[in-house]
This record gives C-alpha cells, sequence and structure tokens, in this order.
C-alpha cells in the first residue's frame, strides 16, 4: 500500500495528516496507525488525522492517538487540518466541519487558524482540583513551579487512577503568571506521554481558572511548552459557550508512505 502524506504541528503538537476522501487509508488497521506515529521505526507524530467527505459540511475529520487508537477531539490536531483543507483547496478563510465531537467553526489568517470548540457547562470539583471536557476529557491540577513537576509520573498516575480508569483522562498542571496569562504542562492519554501542547487542554485550563474565580477575564494566553494558545469565551450562569482556541498551525513536510 501507497500513499502520501502530510506533516502539520500546531504549538509543537504534530500530526499526520492524510487525504482519505478517496478512502485510500484503512482506518480500521490500528497498527499502521501506531507505527506511523512511532518516531523510531515510522514518521512519528502525537496523532494522524484524516480529512474524509462529509454530505452536510466541508470535510469530516477523524483523529487517532499515536497508539492507534481513534479518539475524542483533538483541538491543535483540528487547527492543522484546517490549514490542510486549504492548501487542498477545499475551503477558502473559514469553514464549518464535522468531528467527533460535532461540528466546528474555523477561520484562518495565513498560519493563524481559530477553532471553535463546543460549549460546556459541567465542572466538575475533585478535591483542590477539577475535571471537565472540552471536547476531550481533562483534569486540571492547579500548581506551583510547574517546571519542577514530573509530568511522565504524576501524569500518568492520575491518568490510571481509578476514577478515569475506563476511559483515561488527560492532564494538565497549570500555573497562574497573572490574570490573563496561565503556564500549562500537559500529559495525554494515547500518547501516554507529555506532549509539547495540547488545544482542548488549553481551553480545559481556561474555563477552569475563571470557574474557580483565578481569573475574571473571558480572554486568556496559555502558556505551553511549543508556545502561546489564545482561548475566549462567553460565560453565562456557568454555562461557557462561544469558546474559540487560536494560535499558529504550520505545514512541515510532505512524502509518500
Amino acid at each position: 500500500m501507497s500513499f502520501n502524506f502530510y506533516k502539520y504541528q500546531a504549538t509543537g503538537n504534530d500530526f499526520i495528516i492524510i487525504d482519505n476522501r478517496l478512502k485510500v487509508f484503512d482506518k480500521n488497521d490500528t497498527k499502521l496507525v501506531a507505527k506511523l506515529c512511532d518516531r523510531r521505526h515510522g514518521i512519528g507524530a502525537d496523532g494522524l488525522i484524516l480529512l474524509e467527505l462529509d454530505n452536510d459540511f466541508d470535510f469530516r475529520m477523524v483523529y487517532f492517538n499515536s497508539d492507534g487508537n481513534q479518539s475524542t477531539m483533538c483541538g491543535n490536531g483540528g487547527r492543522c487540518i484546517v490549514s490542510f483543507a486549504k492548501k487542498l483547496n477545499i475551503i477558502y478563510n473559514s469553514t464549518i466541519f464535522s468531528a467527533i465531537d460535532g461540528s466546528h467553526e474555523a477561520k484562518i489568517n495565513n498560519n493563524v487558524v481559530e477553532l471553535k470548540m463546543n460549549d460546556i457547562s459541567t465542572i466538575k470539583k475533585i478535591e483542590n482540583d477539577y475535571f471537565l471536557d472540552s471536547g476531550s476529557p481533562h483534569y486540571v491540577s492547579l500548581r506551583s513551579h510547574i517546571s519542577q513537576i514530573d509530568v511522565q509520573k504524576e501524569g500518568s498516575f492520575i491518568r490510571n487512577n481509578d476514577i478515569f480508569k475506563k476511559e483515561g483522562v488527560n492532564v494538565n498542571f497549570v500555573e497562574i503568571c497573572d490574570e490573563n496569562h496561565f503556564s500549562v504542562r500537559t500529559y495525554e492519554r494515547g500518547v501516554e506521554a507529555e506532549t509539547l501542547s495540547c488545544g482542548t487542554g488549553a481551553t480545559a485550563v481556561a474555563i477552569a481558572m475563571h470557574a474557580c474565580k483565578k481569573t475574571f477575564s473571558n480572554n486568556l494566553i496559555i502558556k505551553t511548552r511549543g508556545g502561546n494558545l489564545k482561548v475566549n469565551f462567553s460565560e453565562n450562569t456557568s454555562n461557557y459557550s462561544d469558546i474559540w482556541l487560536s494560535g499558529p498551525s504550520k505545514f512541515i513536510f510532505q512524502g509518500i508512505y
């Protein structure tokens, strides 16, 4: 089997993207997905994304974690596939596409992609931390000096806690910089390691910090190890809507596998 692939990254979160409108790629082949994402024996990526046809939208996004399993929404991946769709001339500067968690609007200006996330109404407090679903399940823990945290060890422990064992959870360690700025390090399930950035994680952090009144701003900058993301939103009686995640998305290279 031979197919073209494209490599993209968004604040260091990197993805293999394949144009699968003609069904050239077998999305049931989870072993192949894992092999392609392997950084030593494959192309290397945090995840793999298929762009497919959708009768009701501009295209459909199908996302796989690097372990080969199809997963929930990926915010940075969503921004990358919008850039890819523009490269293919499927869209111009705006789009509405479908994903596993429903439809998403997006706007693109040069290499900056703004992605509208789904509304969030449920934020659960677990001791001093928070759990919410921003398209993917996220655990948010406010800490000091996150540069000193062993993210692999602590993130893995929380991710495999009995509370989350069935589906797993992404774990975000957050530090307050000021009212409008937060730093975050994220352990991602499916990758089973820290990634340089996580879009749904940045979204979850912004909403959680506002909900627990660590900020009263609805326009936040989330600093990841791979770069800065912006999250803005509206809030009404604890229901968060009109949530937009924005940041750079860049094409790296393409090839034939």
